[in-house]
């Protein structure tokens, strides 16, 4: 399989499929906690997302990539945040339009955290290392949405307060559009959780987790097999996948086929 050039043609269908992810999930938001306000604007090509003050959904996607950035979008974005009482967030591809970087800089912006940016070609002949036996992988629906979104919670419970969190936004994922959930087990026991979202031939892996004793097992192999053989047979020719740069994750992207398109900035204002 050819892989295609990291470029901005590349850059845009990537950030394009999370924000469009983010936007759905925003979306479910709203339906299910209509109190919270949850809601999304586009500006400059850029989708603003707002899931909370406090939420990491909170923030823009795709700036500088559609559209060359102007103060006047940068106003907007700002506004729709400000008007939230949100702090201001933007996730920016190093592929955005050159006159991004200054024009944050001179607003005041700095940045706060970086993630790479993995991809990979898929087709439906796509073979991966032979995951283990012994643990099984399903399309979660309707019945076993809970026992999913718990599942993928339970993969975060050493972090203080992060198990709750991903309950949380499990919960919300497991309504908005287009995203599919996938639960391995293994004795009939659910030890782990993973998600896909689908837009215009490219397949987003987000959510995978393992819980914590049942980890070495093969679980995240098996999740990543059964996640790229779906969203080939769904039509995607691309799969992606965000990482902290340098961090198990990426390496086991890197493992499995996944290069590095680029590294993400992202910027907040004070």
């Amino acid at each position: 399989m050819a892989y295609p050039f990291a470029d901005l043609a590349l850059a845009r269908r990537l950030e394009r499929t999370e924000g469009v992810a983010n936007q759905r999930l925003v979306d479910a938001r709203a339906r299910l906690s209509p109190e919270r306000g949850a809601c999304w604007m586009e500006a400059g090509g850029a989708f603003a997302m707002f899931d909370g003050a406090a939420s990491p959904l909170t923030q823009t996607f795709g700036l500088g990539l559609f559209e060359t950035p102007t103060d006047d979008i940068l106003t907007r974005l700002e506004t729709f945040f400000r008007e939230r009482s949100a702090p201001v967030s933007h996730e920016t591809s190093p592929l955005a339009d050159a006159a991004l970087m200054p024009l944050l800089v001179a607003r005041g912006y700095a940045p706060s955290e970086l993630s790479s940016v993995t991809f990979r070609p898929i087709d439906r002949n796509l073979t991966l290392a032979s995951p283990n036996p012994s643990v099984s992988v399903a399309l979660v629906e309707g019945a076993d949405d809970e026992r999913w979104a718990k599942t993928a919670a339970e993969g975060w419970s050493e972090f203080p307060g992060l198990g709750e969190f991903m309950l949380d936004i499990g919960r919300v994922q497991a309504a908005a559009r287009d995203t599919y959930r996938f639960l391995a087990t293994a004795g009939g026991r659910a030890i782990a959780a993973g998600a896909l979202i689908v837009h215009e031939g490219v397949g987003l892996l987000a959510g995978a987790s393992t819980v914590p004793d049942a980890r070495r097992q093969g679980a995240q192999l098996a999740l990543l097999d059964a996640r790229l053989r779906f969203a080939a047979e769904k039509g995607c020719d691309l799969a992606m996948m965000v990482a902290l740069p340098g961090s198990g994750s990426q390496r086991n992207a890197e493992r499995h086929g996944f290069r590095i398109a680029y590294t993400r900035i992202k910027w907040q204002r004070p």
